[in-house]
């Protein structure tokens, strides 16, 4: 569809574009009004909506890699379950838009990005949270007042019993306080599991921290302050009368009860997102597993086809052949269809498949081909890879390789160990590859699901020199069998 048939669409339909699961991918949709469209599940990777008007439109579920969105009206667009890796979001409206399970770009507005867990965010909770942030300024102004004035008189001051009083003040201050907030904290796990009532949780903590202030200001008293607290009774100067000790209690409290809040909330907060984190990787999980599953659906009768069209044409020269090779084909399948859901199987299988899969091209090509299968140590064939990693590139080899030649065509393959990597190489003598080194579907295919499963831990290298060969490397850690990706086996 060209961008003019696009624009008559919308004309025609009223302004709403209805194109679900399309295939758009490098479309210009710059400045297009496409107001309450519904794209959902489509590819528009590298689209163009520069300028355009997506005010409630439906893109969810699709792949929206590398799309320009700039300076786009996003209003209440809906682009949740979105592959949104390089999309540049820069100028564009996105009040009310929804990225719920949607990969991130490198620019994303302040308006999407999610809310750090921080005591500013905490504290903007209305109601209790506000009193709680008023107290808690009142708290610090007048906390750190005090401790600037005391830490004053310890410097200034010439009577050594002084300033041995305010040290003793300012330690027993400064020690509360670390005391509550370590109480709080240590407390919190066993106040929430004991106790489902938050004010019976406050209650138990304000209790526990008058037992600790009472503790904590007997032991410093002893310590460091009963020597010039003794000294200064002596005197017969007057002394200024101290405030009531629960005063002092009430403030200890007050400061413990915040603490408790504070890290309740912040708790919260963070079981949340790591509950939205863990449904993101179950997402995450299932369409991996849906992608897989796609490329090995799309393997499995591409080779169907061949095979079927190589029995048709035997059964009337060589019946004997097209038994065989029916044979041959009946075992294959068994192979495929016995995966109960698994991805990964060992390599002793695959390598079985392979050898199936060109004993039923031998049938086809006779004298013709020749192969060998080698592996240069036995314990490799227990590691776990991807089922039908193989069979497609010895298919490849076949279709562009051996099926050119006129003469007897080869085909070896063969695994091996190097450098902490599982080495899977496949030549054949047929014509080197293209220029661009690029391989058909079956290559491709086996790429795509190496970097699902790998990333970066896995390539594929089509080579002309010193010999012609397709060779897969992965990292040895990633095909053991005790390896948390095979041992799930994504299918889980």
């Amino acid at each position: 569809m060209t961008r003019e048939q696009l624009i008559g669409t919308i004309g025609k339909n009223g302004r709403r574009l209805n194109m679900r699961a399309s295939d758009l991918a490098d479309f210009d949709f710059s400045g297009i009004d496409l107001t309450q469209a519904d794209l959902r599940f489509s590819n528009l990777t590298r689209a163009n909506f520069r300028g355009a008007i997506l005010r409630q439109a439906n893109l969810s579920f699709s792949e929206l890699n590398g799309a320009d969105f700039t300076d786009a009206d996003l209003f209440e667009a809906n682009l949740n379950f979105c592959g949104l890796v390089d999309v540049n979001l820069t100028g564009a409206n996105v009040e009310g838009a929804t990225f719920n399970f949607s990969g991130r770009s490198k620019y994303v507005p302040d308006e999407i990005r999610p809310e750090p867990i921080t005591l500013t965010t905490i504290l903007q909770k209305p109601g209790w949270g506000t009193f709680i942030g008023m107290l808690l300024g009142a708290l610090l102004i007048y906390g750190s007042s005090a401790i600037i004035y005391f830490t004053n008189l310890i410097v200034t001051t010439n009577d050594p019993v002084m300033a041995g009083l305010y040290k003793f003040l300012v330690i027993n201050n400064l020690t509360g306080g670390a005391g509550v907030f370590l109480l709080a904290w240590s407390l919190l796990g066993w106040l929430n599991r004991t106790f489902s009532a938050p004010w019976k949780r406050h209650i138990i903590l304000s209790i526990l921290a008058l037992f600790s202030f009472v503790a904590i200001n007997l032991g410093l008293y002893y310590t460091i302050g009963k020597p010039y607290i003794d000294q200064l009774a002596a005197r017969q100067e007057a002394v200024p009368d101290s405030a009531p000790w629960y005063i002092y209690v009430m403030g200890n409290l007050l400061i413990a009860n915040f603490f408790l809040y504070v890290l309740q909330q912040g708790r919260q907060l963070t079981r949340k997102l790591s509950e939205q984190e863990i449904q993101l990787l179950n997402l995450e999980k299932l369409k991996t597993r849906a992608e897989l599953d796609a490329l090995q659906a799309k393997i499995n009768p591409h080779f169907l086809y061949n095979a079927l069209n190589s029995i048709a044409s035997l059964v009337h020269e060589d019946p004997d052949k097209a038994e065989e090779m029916t044979l041959l084909l009946s075992k294959m399948f068994r192979y495929s269809t016995g995966r109960n859901g698994g991805l990964f199987a060992t390599l002793s299988d695959e390598l079985e498949m392979v050898r199936t899969y060109l004993q039923v091209e031998q049938v086809r090509f006779g004298n013709r081909l020749s192969f060998s299968v080698d592996v240069s140590n036995p314990s490799l064939t227990e590691l776990k890879l991807p089922q039908f990693l193989l069979q497609p590139i010895v298919e490849n080899a076949i279709k562009h390789g051996i099926a050119k030649r006129a003469d007897s065509g080869r085909i070896d393959v063969r695994i091996y160990e190097k450098d902490g990597e599982l080495h899977l190489c496949v030549h054949d003598n047929g014509p080197a590859f293209s220029d661009d080194m690029s391989g058909g579907y079956g290559l491709r295919s086996i790429q795509d699901k190496l970097k699902l499963l790998y990333g970066d831990d896995a390539h594929v290298e089509l080579q002309n020199w010193p010999i012609k060969q397709v060779l897969i490397s992965i990292r040895m850690a990633k095909v053991r069998s005790d390896h948390p990706l095979v041992s799930a086996n994504i299918d889980e």
